[in-house]
């Protein structure tokens, strides 16, 4: 996207903005992609978000910083490594986007193409990628339920065996327990973690304290 700043020679204001969907994952990666990517450019970075949040959900507390500086013209670009990250529905893309470009503000993906919306093709562009985005993000939710369904079919839930077979193993734990094993030694035998037998012995009253070939 053409920037005023960036023909003009000028320094260029960017945020940075990262999101990823659950607490599980890390936004590390997409911050050192942008970081260096603004440093390459000559940019100056104003502000980093990381946000955990549903690429679907629109009213997001941390993105609504970044459109905040763009009200007050604080920033010149939104740099995201993906358009997806910013947003997967069509609607909100196309409205946030468009508010950004009518504050003199761009966004740029460093894995997708620059998008223009002051061109028809511009807008079409980003129709397209939102669709697709939003395509994708519906799909994924279907085979979700797709799995979960077919799991429970099984007798199990998200990949988890349901009822008794959860209560033999922890009577297994009980009686590993009772033979002096280690919890290294029976989480490795039962595939299970240390923090599911730690929970299994401090339930039968034995000190949770691990060994030091648990740790």
């Amino acid at each position: 996207m053409l920037n005023v700043c960036a023909c003009l020679g000028v320094v260029q204001r960017v945020a940075l903005y990262t999101r990823v969907s659950t607490a599980d994952q890390s936004c590390e990666r997409q911050v050192a992609e942008l970081t260096a990517y603004a440093q390459r450019s000559n940019s100056k970075i104003l502000i980093v978000v990381k946000e955990t949040a549903s690429g679907t959900k629109n009213d997001r507390a941390e993105r609504n910083k970044i459109m905040s500086l763009a009200r007050k013209r604080q920033i010149d670009m939104v740099l995201v490594t993906e358009l997806s990250r910013w947003g997967r529905s069509t609607s909100d893309l196309r409205s946030t986007v468009q508010e950004l470009a009518d504050r003199q503000v761009a966004i740029r993906a460093l894995n997708g193409p620059d998008i223009d919306i002051s061109t028809a093709q511009g807008k079409l562009m980003l129709n397209m990628l939102a669709a697709i985005s939003e395509f994708e993000s519906d799909l994924l939710r279907e085979r979700i339920k797709s799995g979960i369904a077919h799991a429970r079919s099984k007798g199990t839930k998200s990949g988890r065996v349901i009822g008794r077979p959860a209560f033999d193993r922890a009577e297994r734990v009980k009686c590993l327990l009772k033979e002096g094993r280690t919890v290294r030694s029976i989480a490795a035998e039962l595939k299970i973690s240390k923090t599911t037998v730690m929970k299994v012995k401090a339930a039968i009253g034995r000190p949770v304290i691990p060994a030091a070939t648990d740790i």
